[in-house]
């Protein structure tokens, strides 16, 4: 049983998940990184390339609402309005993880999500990047389809 648990959870982590891709002329066109619309700003969520956690798929959420399931390599885009706040969740071990961006209209913003080592299951958590960071991701990794989330809405009473 010593070995059992430590197998089990490494194998875990080491398949590859997949979520449904975006339309590839979607993603070429999100990958432009196109100014917002007037009055918007533009949030991109990605998901790191790192091996670890592989095999899961994390919720992504923006204000409550379902962006979709993240796998390996993959990201998301949304335009939101400019000058207020939006908070990103993702799911994790036991609650969500959230960050609140003060957006401003016209600009854009990076978060990566990553996946760390939970109790049970490996958990996630999202943090902002700098532009350069951020664009170098996008341009590398597929727009995964928007909508679909394990849950479709979450609280943000916890942030």
């Amino acid at each position: 049983m010593k070995i059992l648990l430590p197998m089990i959870l490494t194998f875990a982590f080491v398949g590859c998940a997949s979520v449904p891709q975006a339309n590839p002329q979607l993603s070429q066109q999100a990958k432009k990184l196109e100014a917002p619309s007037a009055g918007n700003a533009a949030i991109y969520v990605y998901r790191s390339n790192s091996p670890f956690g592989a095999a899961l798929k994390k919720d992504v959420w923006i204000d409550g609402e379902c962006l979709g399931e993240t796998a390996r390599g993959t990201f998301f885009f949304k335009e939101v309005a400019g000058d207020k706040e939006h908070t990103v969740s993702t799911e994790s071990e036991f609650s969500p993880n959230h960050l609140v961006l003060k957006t401003e209209a016209g600009k854009k913003y990076f978060v990566q999500q990553s996946i760390k080592l939970g109790a049970f299951v490996g958990g996630a958590n999202v943090a902002q990047v700098d532009d350069e960071t951020g664009k170098k991701a996008i341009s590398e990794y597929q727009l995964a389809q928007s909508g679909k989330c394990s849950k479709q809405t979450i609280s943000l009473d916890s942030k």
